[in-house]
């Protein structure tokens, strides 16, 4: 488990992340959502420990992320961040090796060539592993990113914003994945979404930021709702049940 215990972030007299208090579980697809400048990709910041927070603590399965040595944090959580700057020169393979680093400080041991292997089958990138990053789909390069972060072997797995420049086939299917890790390996998938009708298909637990606090929490069929959407992003929405999940529509 995560356990989030008073975090507050602010920016000179603006407050980003409000005191807030969570705890995030150890297995399943949990989704933040809420407005532009709500708090989200800050709090995933923080958690992951990118971000130094003015107030409060962050503790995975009961490791301090502030105090604990960044080795230590990386065997337990990985993060997949907006900005992924990384050289046209590196190959798929290259990158998804990156993500070993932590346990084999460059020097990959046969334990690590066995995660990297699966990592890249897992995300059906077998046929890619040569292939530059920069020659990519946007599809094709989000899924390397996913290995990369699923070769470092940590059971919680933080993304932010992941489907950003995504058609709907390519969100779709990277959303299958995800899915797929929290059901057949275990992991625990933290992630901030802004597409609601994703969070509502995919995840187990929907937590909705506004103002830098968390104002609804829990299962789709409880945050999908006219009324609780309209708290989180006050406008006026319709909600329509579809093959047993619920998916929303905005109106003027």
């Amino acid at each position: 488990m995560i356990t989030i215990q008073d975090i507050t972030k602010s920016y000179g007299e603006a407050t980003v992340v409000d005191g807030v208090f969570l705890n995030l579980p150890d297995a399943g697809v949990t989704s933040i959502i809420g407005p532009n400048g709500a708090g989200k990709s800050t709090l995933l910041s923080i958690v992951s420990r990118i971000l130094g927070a003015d107030a409060g603590t962050v503790a995975v399965e009961g490791l301090d992320v502030f105090r604990s040595p960044s080795k230590d944090v990386a065997k337990k959580l990985s993060i997949l961040r907006q900005d992924q700057h990384t050289s046209a020169r590196i190959t798929v393979g290259e990158l998804v090796e990156f993500g070993r680093y932590p346990h084999s400080h460059g020097r990959l041991t046969p334990e690590c060539r066995a995660a990297v292997a699966s990592a890249i089958d897992y995300c059906d990138l077998g046929d890619l592993t040569e292939r530059p990053i920069h020659q990519l789909s946007g599809g094709q390069r989000q899924r390397a990113y996913v290995a990369m972060v699923l070769a470092q072997d940590t059971r919680y797995v933080l993304l932010d914003e992941p489907l950003n420049n995504l058609d709907m086939v390519h969100a779709t299917g990277l959303m299958r994945l995800l899915r797929g890790l929290a059901d057949t390996h275990g992991k625990s998938v933290v992630l901030v979404l802004h597409d609601i009708n994703y969070a509502s298909v995919y995840s187990d637990r929907i937590i909705a930021m506004r103002d830098g606090a968390v104002v609804q929490d829990g299962p789709p069929a409880r945050v999908m709702t006219p009324e609780a959407l309209e708290s989180v992003y006050g406008m006026a929405f319709h909600v329509h049940e579809l093959d047993g999940d619920r998916m929303a529509a905005y109106f003027r």
